[in-house]
Parts: C-alpha cells; sequence; structure tokens
C-alpha cells in the first residue's frame, strides 16, 4: 500500500480525505498534525500522524511516504503563510524526498487572481503555490474546485481545463477526486476546474487522461 502524507487532515474536506484512505486498500493515510492534541483522534482509529506546522519547518513530514495531498488551508488568516509558503515548502521538501505524485487542492479562479472581484490575495496564494508546483520536477495533478459545500456528494462533476464559470461542489466530491488523482494514470502533470455537474468522477478523470495522451 502506498503511504500517504495529507496536509490540511484536521480540516473539514482533509477528514474526508482521510476517510476514503483509510477506506482505500491501495492507500494508507498519514495524518499531518500540528499540536500533540490532534493526534488522538487519527491514532485511535489506527492512522498515523506526522508532526509538522505548515509555518514552520516541514522538511521531515514526507520522509518515509509515496505521496502527498495538500488539502491545508488558513481560512483567510495567514494566507501567505500557509496557503501559499506552507504549500510551497510542502512541495519542495516532496522533491528533496523523492515523492511519486503530489495531489494540490488549490481553487477556482487560481489561473487569473487579477481578474477576482473578491478573494485576491487568497487566489495569489494558490496562484503562486500552483506555480511552484508546476515548476518542480515531481508528477502532479492540480485539482481547481468551485465553492465548497456541505452537501451529500453524489460522486458527479462537471470538469474542464478551464471552465469558464462560477460553481459550487460538495467538500465529498473534492474529497473523491482528491483521492482517485493519486492513481499513477490518471491526470498527471495535469491542472484542472471542477464543479457539481453530471459526469461520474472516475469519467472525468479518464477523459483527462485522454486528452494529455493525446498532447
Amino acid at each position: 500500500m502506498e503511504k500517504i502524507v495529507v496536509a490540511g487532515a484536521t480540516g473539514t474536506t482533509g477528514n474526508k480525505i482521510i476517510d476514503l484512505l483509510n477506506e482505500s486498500q491501495y492507500f494508507e493515510p498519514i495524518a499531518m498534525v500540528r499540536k500533540e492534541s490532534q493526534k488522538e483522534q487519527f491514532e485511535s482509529r489506527g492512522i498515523k500522524t506526522v508532526m509538522a506546522d505548515l509555518e514552520g519547518d516541514v522538511s521531515h513530514s514526507v520522509n518515509g511516504a509515496d505521496k502527498v495531498i495538500f488539502a491545508a488551508g488558513s481560512g483567510g488568516k495567514k494566507v501567505k503563510e500557509v496557503d501559499e509558503q506552507g504549500a510551497i515548502k510542502l512541495v519542495d521538501a516532496s522533491q528533496n524526498s523523492n515523492i511519486h505524485k503530489f495531489v494540490m487542492l488549490s481553487s477556482l479562479g487560481a489561473d487569473a487572481p487579477g481578474e477576482a472581484d473578491d478573494l485576491e490575495e487568497y487566489l495569489w496564494a494558490k496562484h503562486n503555490a500552483d506555480e511552484h508546483l508546476k515548476g518542480s520536477k515531481l508528477n502532479y495533478t492540480i485539482v481547481r474546485p468551485g465553492s465548497l459545500t456541505n452537501d451529500k456528494g453524489n460522486q458527479k462533476i462537471k470538469l474542464s481545463s478551464s471552465l469558464k464559470e462560477q460553481g459550487e461542489i460538495s467538500r465529498d466530491d473534492v474529497a473523491q477526486t482528491l483521492v482517485r488523482s493519486l492513481n499513477d494514470d490518471v491526470a498527471n502533470k495535469s491542472t484542472f476546474e471542477i464543479i457539481k455537474g453530471d459526469t461520474l468522477i472516475g469519467d472525468a478523470l479518464d477523459k483527462v487522461q485522454v486528452e494529455n495522451s493525446v498532447i
């Protein structure tokens, strides 16, 4: 089984990612936590943890892991420190540790943050982190969802390299998309946007892979 470090494991979306990985026959989750007090919620279920703070040193956090999902966020409080620099540091650590794939949770609008009506600082942070990942030597998938909701997912999405529209999507379906993107034959070195739609997540991701093969 491949060991997957999840940054942002204690968040709402991160918790869903951990659950999916824990149920998988292919992946073993490792929850990245900032505090000792956060370990129990994972270790009580037999889920491994690693102590690391995205505002500090994360160079050790991916040692022995195979792949990484970055699903952390500061909630708008420390956008530069966490959403941008934290992600960049984790990308660098992953590159130094020969991580096989890095899956980045980004945001719709991160391709053109200067055009945003609001959240411009946040979108610039996501944009800069995404660009750093693209410029690394890592295999990657960058997932840019619309506004996140707590609605129950239906495992159906609308996916495109550029949607040209705003929209919502459940955290359930975002977590499913991120976890499925870990597979070796899915969406390699790809960036795409997703909102709620009518296409099964697996079928949508297969289309990304076909497009990449054509290119």
